[in-house]
């Protein structure tokens, strides 16, 4: 295990790095923050000294290997557009985008995993038919037109949910949620099925088609010739063994749903890291783009190396392979 973890440590250190040089350039070919902060009518003495001042003089690596240092402390500089320390910006609005996306998860989740058991043991039927046929729209309709239907019809005629903000939010120290109050929830509800319904739809295709392999396996023909009841067989053995490979594709979707909630953010003017970063690639705020990228990369890190782990504790083959055992 221990061999295990410091591999894929070495791994989630080498993306990092490879990101964060990604995240560097921007800075070098994606306009010049001189410019930015003093404007066009600059003198040249004031251009040098602020690019001394900035470390903009200095070779190539050196600029690098100190943007690695800053980026491991969590520092990017100051935003060009808004003028204040970009980790700021970014603790502000990293809340509301993980409540979003975890709220989006969850629906996912609850939703998915029933509709997926039931249209692998119902097939034909017509409710798992219909089942698929939404699955199907789901993954076929763009994510911004899905919150401006919802937006339409549960705002504009029927007046049910708000279409914008995040409502009644309470500070927990550093942390903002908006889950705590019943404004919180009546703003989050339609950018969650927003954000949900395409990781909704791939879960339950997912679940259902590793239910009907499961159930086509000797071990669940063994189980039904010893008489065990449907129960026990559907939801003892096979939904058991059909969750391994799920886990991993809803641990990798976690990151998904936080790293591709802009679209969900902009649509509905959620006040969270996707709007900002919108924001900032609309005005070339570099230092917030690279952030956004640095920080994203290593949620994504993390929860690949938690799933990794836990399909290595879930699985006991992996355990047996890496013992050399048989």
């Amino acid at each position: 295990m221990f061999a295990f973890i410091l591999r894929r440590l070495i791994q989630a250190v080498i993306v990092m790095i490879a990101v964060a040089f990604i995240s560097f350039m921007l800075f070098q070919y994606v306009g010049d923050p001189v410019t930015f902060l003093l404007g066009q009518d600059a003198t040249p003495q004031q251009i040098a000294e602020l690019r001394s001042a900035l470390g903009l003089d200095k070779p190539f690596f050196v600029q690098f290997w100190h943007f690695l240092v800053n980026a491991a402390q969590g520092e990017f500089g100051i935003s060009l557009r808004q003028g204040a320390k970009v980790s700021s910006l970014i603790a502000e609005r990293f809340p509301a985008t993980f409540e979003l996306a975890m709220v989006a998860a969850l629906l996912a989740l609850v939703v998915g995993v029933p509709m997926g058991v039931y249209a692998a043991l119902r097939r034909g039927s017509f409710m798992s038919q219909m089942f698929m046929t939404l699955s199907l729209l789901g993954v076929s309709l763009p994510t911004f037109l899905i919150g401006i239907l919802l937006i339409l019809i549960f705002s504009v005629h029927l007046g049910w949910f708000p279409s914008f903000g995040r409502g009644t939010t309470m500070q927990l120290g550093f942390w903002s949620t908006g889950l705590l109050s019943a404004k919180g929830w009546h703003h989050i509800i339609l950018p969650a099925i927003t954000l949900a319904i395409f990781q909704l739809t791939l879960i339950m295709r997912l679940v259902r088609a590793e239910m009907l392999e499961v159930l086509r396996t000797d071990y669940i023909k063994f189980a039904k010739a010893r008489g065990l009841s449907n129960r026990t067989i559907y939801f003892g053995h096979a939904l058991k063994n059909t969750l391994v490979p799920v886990m991993t594709i809803t641990g990798l979707q976690l990151g998904g749903l936080i790293a591709f909630a802009i679209i969900t953010e902009t649509v509905f003017q959620w006040p969270g890291m996707g709007l900002l970063f919108i924001q900032a690639v609309t005005f070339a705020d570099i230092p917030v783009m690279a952030a956004y990228l640095c920080l994203i990369a290593l949620i994504f890190v993390v929860i690949n190396l938690v799933v990794d782990l836990l399909y290595f504790a879930v699985d006991p083959r992996l355990r047996v392979e890496k013992s050399g055992g048989h």
